[in-house]
């Protein structure tokens, strides 16, 4: 269902005169999946809301949702073609009205690791590019057609996402730049098998691959509990990334993996001056978990008995225990 969804997306934004790439088809096609996922999120959570007899709020103004612009239905649930803006009035509405309402997130937002804030810095980094309101409907009518209720199809979605993101990173000049190769990330996971209540951060994240895998691998983990679950969620996975379009695949890359309100920060790590990181909010590199301390001293042990295990977390190159200074362990 989704594959051929994204094909017939891609050949309607092939002949839109704003979109001219790849990179163009995903990005456009993005934002409109993401805002479609969202309405699908927040239903979900008025569901459960009302079943356990409380209210809810919903994050967008009613103006603004899904079911308002993008695809309004009849009482029946049939489309209803009288009340969907297309043309010039739906170009207007988003550009004019939907963009900016949604950038505004970002200063309304409590905080910055909140879905809020990430919903208004999304759509403050991308743009419609989008030149035909006709195509833009026929767009919205094939993306409205998706279902995100189960597992298996928000796995499904977020496959075939992953597929648009190589696709894109092929596009490129540089196509390591937006994709590394999924089964080196997942050697790579493996190798240093993270576990829960470790900390993994990618200071050049791109479209956040590593973290998405990396989020798999841990919630593949039959036995979670709801407090893994709330650490997997908000204290696990961290990221920053320089460019614009990247930062914003990435976020949404992680939201449609299932991770609400991503980590990842727009930002150049090169450019960061650590003078300015104060001492109570550094994680030491060379600071091993005691888990993860433990399971290095059994495998150097195994491995070279006369040799000193090194922490997992150390990022130094000798062969000898690290000694790098790391000053006082964070609370």
């Amino acid at each position: 269902m989704f594959e051929q969804a994204f094909k017939n997306i891609d050949d309607i934004l092939h002949k839109d005169a704003g979109c001219t790439s790849e990179l163009d088809y995903t990005e456009q096609s993005s934002w409109l999946l993401f805002l479609k996922y969202l309405d699908a999120l927040e239903r979900e959570r008025a569901m459960e809301a009302e079943l356990e007899g409380r209210k809810y709020d919903w994050l967008l103004q009613k103006k603004y949702r899904w079911e308002s612009w993008a695809a309004p239905k009849k009482k029946g649930g049939a489309f209803d073609h009288d009340k969907a803006l297309t043309g010039p009035d739906l170009i207007d509405f988003v550009d004019d009205q939907l963009f900016p309402y949604l950038e505004g997130f970002k200063r309304r937002a409590s905080g910055p690791q909140t879905l809020e804030y990430k919903i208004g810095e999304i759509f403050g980094e991308i743009g419609n590019k989008i030149r035909s309101g006709y195509n833009l409907r026929d767009v919205i009518e094939r993306v409205d057609e998706l279902r995100f209720g189960t597992s298996a199809e928000k796995h499904e979605l977020s496959h075939l996402y992953e597929a648009k993101v190589r696709n894109m990173g092929n596009a490129g000049r540089n196509g390591g730049e937006y994709y590394t190769p999924r089964p080196l990330i997942r050697a790579m996971i493996q190798v240093v098998d993270p576990q829960i209540g470790e900390t993994i951060y990618d200071g050049a994240c791109g479209s956040a691959g590593f973290l998405c895998e990396a989020f798999d691998h841990l919630r593949s983990n039959k036995k979670l509990s709801t407090k893994d679950a709330k650490t997997l969620q908000e204290k696990t996975f961290y990221g920053q990334e320089k460019k614009g379009l990247a930062y914003v695949i990435g976020v949404m890359n992680m939201i449609l993996h299932g991770i609400e309100a991503p980590n990842i920060i727009h930002a150049n790590t090169l450019g960061q001056n650590l003078n300015d990181i104060q001492q109570k909010t550094r994680r030491p590199s060379c600071w091993p978990t005691r888990r993860s301390a433990a399971r290095s001293a059994r495998k150097s042990s195994r491995t070279s008995p006369s040799r000193p295990a090194r922490p997992r977390s150390c990022s130094c190159s000798t062969s000898s225990a690290c000694s790098s200074p790391v000053g006082a362990r964070p609370s």
